[in-house]
């Protein structure tokens, strides 16, 4: 369950185009903004949200880009919401694209995908389990 608050005039909801198929819920931009190519802006949705998973336990999310702003080269370079943040949400996005990108109020601008909460307790130890890929890292799966 998504429970909102709208925080200001004209905020939208999180919208499911597609309910039972989409991973994730829309996110939309409470006010216009430019960004100029090259920068980075922070888009207000002008919602706080509050999020539970089938069980009632409190579920945290990732933001992630749209398809449609990725083609524009619009990606958002932040996006962990923690289970108890209740303030704006506000979107972080970079435009590598080559020329200024307009965001207009209304406008889809990422996702929401709700995020079980499994951070627990740390364990500090001398020695890790046993696994076969050891300590391999960058590229140690082969090409």
């Amino acid at each position: 369950m998504l429970r909102v608050k709208l925080l200001q005039a004209g905020a939208v909801a999180p919208t499911v185009a597609h309910p039972g198929e989409d991973l994730g819920y829309d996110l939309y931009a409470a006010e216009p903004l430019v960004i100029p190519s090259g920068a980075m802006g922070q888009i207000k949705t002008g919602i706080a949200v509050e999020i539970f998973g089938p069980a009632g336990e409190p579920m945290g999310a990732v933001v992630r880009d749209r398809s449609s702003m990725a083609l524009r080269r619009l990606v958002v370079t932040a996006g962990v919401i923690d289970a108890g943040y209740r303030g704006e949400l506000k979107i972080l996005m970079e435009n590598f694209g080559p020329q200024e990108a307009r965001i207009n109020a209304g406008d889809k601008i990422a996702n929401l995908l709700p995020y079980p909460v499994l951070t627990g307790a740390v364990e500090v130890t001398a020695e890790l389990g046993a696994s076969v890929r050891k300590d391999g890292g960058f590229g140690s799966s082969g090409k």
